[in-house]
């Protein structure tokens, strides 16, 4: 199908913008927007804060997941250590401290593998995948809201593991951008 519609120069002014619910952690609401045929359309998003998720690889060629239950989807699940990057944070430095927060273990070294816009549809929030490797013992530092264990799986399990139900997006993500990068 084609579309005879010309968007190349349309900005598509926003013509109100309404939050409707604020919560501290997100903000949610709509634009009402001009579209390229000059009609008006309100478009729903929720604001969330920008995101790391670790691959973080032991020596012994094994990933760290957490499981914990999310109790959004009522569901215990297997996932990528994460969480939101604090204000002067990078994606790296955000990632080694959720990492040693929630596993208990320290990164020697963290590369960011990728920085993306996630449900572009909906979601004004960006996430970053960090590989992290030369990982020492500390001690974790669980938030209040934090009742995780600490899994190791092995990397050649870890892709099948992840698309396991409840599968999770980052995790997914996580996986398949080290791999395709070559770091697992």
């Amino acid at each position: 199908m084609t579309d005879d519609t010309d968007t190349a120069g349309h900005d598509w002014p926003v013509l109100e913008r309404v939050t409707g619910y604020e919560t501290g952690w997100y903000d949610a609401g709509y634009d009402r927007v001009e579209q390229p045929d000059g009609t008006e359309k309100s478009y729903y998003w929720v604001d969330l804060p920008a995101a790391a998720v670790v691959v973080a690889l032991t020596d012994d060629d094994q990933i760290l997941m957490v499981d914990q239950y999310r109790p959004v989807i009522r569901e215990q699940c297997l996932e990528l250590p994460a969480g939101l990057v604090e204000d002067g944070e990078s994606y790296a430095e955000a990632g080694a401290r959720e990492l040693r927060e929630e596993t208990g273990f320290a990164p020697d070294e963290v590369t960011l593998l990728e920085d993306f816009s996630c449900t572009t549809g909906a979601l004004r929030h960006r996430r970053g995948i960090v590989f992290a490797e030369g990982l020492a013992p500390v001690e974790r530092d669980l938030d209040s809201n934090e009742f995780l264990t600490v899994e190791r799986v092995p990397v050649d399990e870890a892709l099948a593991v992840a698309r396991e139900e409840p599968a999770n997006d980052a995790t997914i993500e996580g996986i398949l951008l080290a791999q395709a990068d070559g770091y697992l």
